[in-house]
């Protein structure tokens, strides 16, 4: 396999973490009679330009079926983190009502409806049908397409170029990374600004967040990479912030090339030094995280078999991909955690892919009353400890298994 930005033969793994289905590929009740699509799930790293990659098994249209079911809308922090987006960006950029703002994967309208709330013009491309029906009933316009170079042609000949782009957590779930980020070149105004958010790849490291690794995520992406990718396609990254969102995010600006004229903030090379640093240029930071994936692994079957030698019950929070990367890397089935619960309807109902352990919705909590919760989207644990405290009424106790097994 060569890099999917600069052709480099891939010859170093990152990490191998088994084989599971795609993590978004729920199943219905019908679907338990019926063998399921596993693929390998490993990770190579390139000496060429330093992007991560999965190595190549599934298609696009293995992962984003109609059925899709991440609806961005089911959590509240990341609203509230959208809105505030879509404010800062319209008071630093000055966006009015005759300014046009396209998202790229936008979902169920999670952020556009802050952007049509705002009296911008706004459209979003989105190419699951499940989700972007969510959005068009909130009267958001929807091109149902995969984004690249030639759908953003169409789009500017349609009267569509855009002062303002935004992509956030998509630039990891791209095959064809070059053309997707040449389509931004094609699509903004000659002024015009595009905002990309993803997951840091230091942080992932850092924190041994290896359960971000799922087949949806072709790419996982260090500034060092993303400058180089942008390059080729002819933007220019002017400004880059670290978030929180996800475990550790960054926030990149990039103009066009030839016609952007913001000026190149201190916070680029900042970043690229800090990536420099702490060896994303080098096989040394990468060599070890097999070993600690495993830890993880380890530590989080311990826990749940020493809980099931108690009688404990154990159930999980969050059918979130992060959740079914760790649960089928675990080997973990229904008789380790008995169900979990979900705050999306589209969920509920179904069975996580692979472990095929059952998704309910919250009731079943108060309902049975589990010893323990394991909180899967650990990003958000905050938000999920502030809604389920009520299991403190009788004893029980919130557990994350990442970075590191803890009892809270």
């Amino acid at each position: 396999m060569k890099c999917r930005h600069c052709g480099t033969p891939l010859q170093h793994q990152f990490v191998d973490l088994g084989t599971s289905p795609p993590s978004n590929a729920y199943l219905k009740e019908k679907d338990l009679s019926t063998p399921e699509k596993w693929f390998p799930l490993r990770v190579l790293t390139c000496h060429g330009c330093w992007l991560v990659q999965t190595e190549d098994f599934a298609q696009a249209s293995d992962l984003f079926d109609a059925e899709y079911a991440y609806f961005s809308a089911f959590s509240s922090s990341w609203l509230k983190h959208s809105e505030k987006y879509v404010n800062q960006m319209v008071e630093r950029f000055g966006l009015g009502s005759n300014s046009k703002v396209v998202e790229v994967a936008a979902n169920d309208g999670y952020l556009l409806q802050y952007v049509k709330a705002a009296g911008i013009q706004c459209v979003g491309v989105e190419p699951t049908a499940s989700t972007a029906a969510a959005a068009r009933e909130k009267g958001i316009e929807i091109v149902e397409e995969f984004f690249g170079e030639n759908l953003a042609k169409t789009m500017v000949s349609s009267g569509n170029a855009a002062d303002l782009t935004a992509a956030n957590n998509v630039l990891a779930h791209v095959p064809d990374i070059n053309d997707f980020v040449k389509g931004f070149c094609v699509l903004l105004k000659s002024q015009g600004v595009s905002t990309f958010e993803f997951p840091h790849l230091l942080q992932l490291v850092l924190h041994n967040q290896f359960d971000t690794i799922y087949h949806e995520h072709f790419s996982y992406l260090s500034l060092t990479a993303v400058n180089s990718i942008f390059q080729k396609a002819g933007l220019q990254v002017f400004d880059v912030e670290e978030l929180p969102t996800h475990g550790g995010s960054l926030r990149v600006f990039a103009q066009r090339a030839d016609t952007g004229t913001h000026k190149v903030s201190d916070n680029v090379a900042r970043i690229l030094a800090i990536e420099k640093e702490n060896g994303l240029q080098s096989e040394v930071l990468f060599d070890r995280f097999q070993k600690q994936a495993e830890e993880v692994k380890n530590n989080f079957l311990e826990f749940l078999l020493h809980a099931r030698k108690l009688g404990k019950k154990v159930v999980g929070y969050g059918a979130a991909a992060k959740g079914n990367t760790l649960m089928n890397y675990a080997g973990v089935k229904s008789d380790l955690i008995q169900f979990v619960v979900d705050k999306n309807p589209a969920k509920q109902g179904k069975f996580m892919p692979g472990s095929r352990i059952p998704i309910y919705a919250e009731e079943a909590i108060k309902q049975h009353k589990p010893d323990y919760i394991v909180i899967l989207p650990w990003n958000i644990q905050d938000e999920v400890k502030a809604q389920l405290a009520y299991i403190e009424s009788w004893g029980g106790k919130f557990v994350t298994a990442v970075p590191e097994l803890q009892v809270h």
